[in-house]
Order: structure tokens, then C-alpha cells, then sequence
């Protein structure tokens, strides 16, 4: 049994929390140690598990296991046990990694990484100081952010062809209950206009459709990705519209790529900063899993009921 989430008093008066890192894993063929932060509630058992992929962006270390604080630290303080690596893609290796084969996206790699970490959960759990004894090793959900969508997509069951192979490439991961996507990467083809789009060709073929996963697929209705495609901000929306169901999805209002500003605390790249979105998307995002975890309790469908009446006006919701 995971352990209660009262997201309403955890986001009304913040519960505090403990961050470890990193936490060093060697493993056997990486080029450096895969490195990882952990963010958990001070207090609580049972508590679920948030594996978070970094995305790309222009900054260096927000693009690491220091990233993405805002939304790590709400999710720790409404408790989860947040686990965020370091992926060989981050801007804190680049000068060590620029010649490595993958380089400079490491699109397999990034899924191996959350598949090492749980291979590993025991020893994480038991290194983080007053942590051992406190995780669900069996409640364990996978979040990404733009990049980090595309990798968590892999892992929720999507499929993609390796460009350079021509092998189709399934890294399923079988133990991840439930995904939360946060402005991931649409389908792939002709959409694929954009000036970046020759540099991600593992893009150009991921399939949705084997995605079973349970996936909370959130988007902004302002993310306008032009640099990949002219489809819009609908383009986020496919992992959404092209999985098979239970599939759900968030819309929130003014909303651009950095959804508010997930990444880093008055980040440049960040051009919607609205603490206030940070904070509806944790809450919205924490209900989901809360009840995706313990289905007697309502905590999403009475977040769900607030955004339908009005009373919430962060966003929409539906789902299939």
C-alpha cells in the first residue's frame, strides 16, 4: 500500500524535503558513472516512486540531475520519491562525450539509464541518508520533458527504428506503472518540417501505438515547436491521440515548451514563467499518480471536477 498523498496540504503549506546527490552508479559499458539526484518527502513509508528524464536545453546543468527543481521539489514535497539521472546527452558532459557513438542525444542510452536505476533501487534507496525502508519499490512511475518525453515514451512501450541500424527498437520497461509526459515530441514523417528535424532522426519513426502504458500526456496550448514542425502546439498532443487507452490529457492555458518553467527557478530559456502553472501542473500531475496508485481515493477525479466547473481554471482535461 503506497503511502497517503494529501496534495492539498502539501502544495498549501509545503511539507519539507530531502535532496541526495548524486548517488554513483557504475555501470558496465557506460562511458562515465550514471549519476543521480533523489528528492523525497522528510517524513512518510510506502512512498512512490517519480523516475524525471531531463530534456535538452541551452543551459548546462538544468539539463542534469540539478535541473528541474521546481517541479521535483513539489512532487518530493507531496510524497514522491523523485530520481532524477544525469543522461550521457547533458551539456555538464558534452566536453567528455562529444566523440562517443550516440552522441550528441543519446536516444537509447537515456532509456537504459531508468532501467539501470531500477535495476539498482535497493542500493539508491539504502545510500540516501534516513531514505532506507521508505519506497514502494512496486508504485514506480517515468516522467520526461521534451527530450526526456521521447525517452519516456520508449519506456512506456512506444516504438522507434534505430537510424542507423534500420532495427526496429522496443526498451519497454516493464516495471514502470504509469508515464507523464510533459511537452514530448509528436509523431514523426512529413510532419517533421522544421529546421531540426534532419538532427533528431529517431524521431521521424516513433509508433504510439503499442504505448499500453497508463500516460498522463501533458501539453501547453502556447508550445509552438516550429524548430521541428509547422503542425502547432497540437503536435504534443500525438503520444495523446495515436496510444491505445487508458490514456489522459492535460491542456494547460498560456502554457509554452517550458510549461510555466519545470527546468530551473527563473531560467532564461524559460519564456512562460508562471510559478503559478508550476504549481497547478505538480498538483494536477500528483493527483493523477496518487490515484493511478491507490484507486480508492479520489484525489484526480476530484481535480478533474475543479477544472470541468471552472473553480480550477489552470487547464482542461480529458481522456479515453
Amino acid at each position: 500500500m503506497s503511502a497517503s498523498i494529501d496534495t492539498a496540504a502539501a502544495f498549501g503549506s509545503p511539507a519539507p524535503v530531502l535532496s541526495y546527490s548524486p548517488v554513483v552508479l557504475p555501470v558496465p559499458g557506460r562511458p562515465v558513472d550514471l549519476q543521480v539526484r533523489v528528492s523525497a518527502p522528510a517524513t512518510g513509508s510506502g512512498l512512490p516512486v517519480i523516475l524525471l528524464s531531463h530534456g535538452h536545453g541551452a543551459s548546462n546543468n538544468l539539463s542534469s540531475l540539478n535541473g528541474y527543481a521546481p517541479i521535483a521539489n513539489l512532487w518530493a514535497a507531496a510524497g514522491f520519491v523523485v530520481i532524477q539521472p544525469t543522461h550521457l546527452s547533458s551539456r555538464t558532459l558534452s566536453h567528455q562525450l562529444g566523440d562517443t557513438p550516440g552522441a550528441p542525444f543519446f536516444w537509447r542510452s537515456r532509456a537504459q539509464d531508468m532501467s539501470h536505476i531500477l535495476d539498482r533501487l535497493d542500493q539508491i534507496e539504502n545510500t540516501v541518508p534516513q531514505l532506507a525502508g521508505r519506497i514502494d519499490h512496486d508504485q514506480i512511475a517515468l516522467a520526461g520533458h521534451s527530450l526526456g518525453g521521447h525517452t519516456a515514451s520508449l519506456l512506456l512501450g512506444a516504438r522507434s527504428t534505430d537510424p542507423d541500424t534500420g532495427e526496429e527498437v522496443n526498451l519497454t520497461e516493464p516495471r514502470i506503472r504509469a508515464g507523464v509526459l510533459l511537452a514530448a515530441p509528436g509523431r514523426g514523417g512529413e510532419v517533421l518540417n522544421g529546421w531540426m528535424a534532419d538532427k533528431v532522426p529517431f524521431f521521424h519513426t516513433t509508433d504510439f501505438s503499442t504505448m499500453a502504458t497508463p500516460t498522463l500526456v501533458v501539453v501547453g496550448d502556447k508550445d509552438d515547436s516550429k524548430h521541428f514542425t509547422d503542425a502547432g502546439p497540437d503536435w504534443h498532443t500525438d503520444p495523446y491521440r495515436l496510444a491505445p487507452a487508458p490514456k489522459t490529457l492535460l491542456t494547460l492555458y498560456g502554457a509554452e515548451h517550458l510549461l510555466g518553467g519545470i527546468s530551473g527557478y527563473d531560467a532564461e530559456e524559460t519564456t512562460d514563467e508562471n510559478p503559478d502553472t508550476v504549481a497547478a501542473l505538480a498538483r494536477l500531475t500528483a493527483a493523477y499518480l496518487h490515484t493511478h496508485f491507490q484507486p480508492d481515493d479520489h484525489t484526480w477525479q476530484t481535480a478533474c471536477q475543479a477544472l470541468t466547473t471552472g473553480t480550477d481554471t489552470a487547464g482542461r482535461v480529458e481522456s479515453k
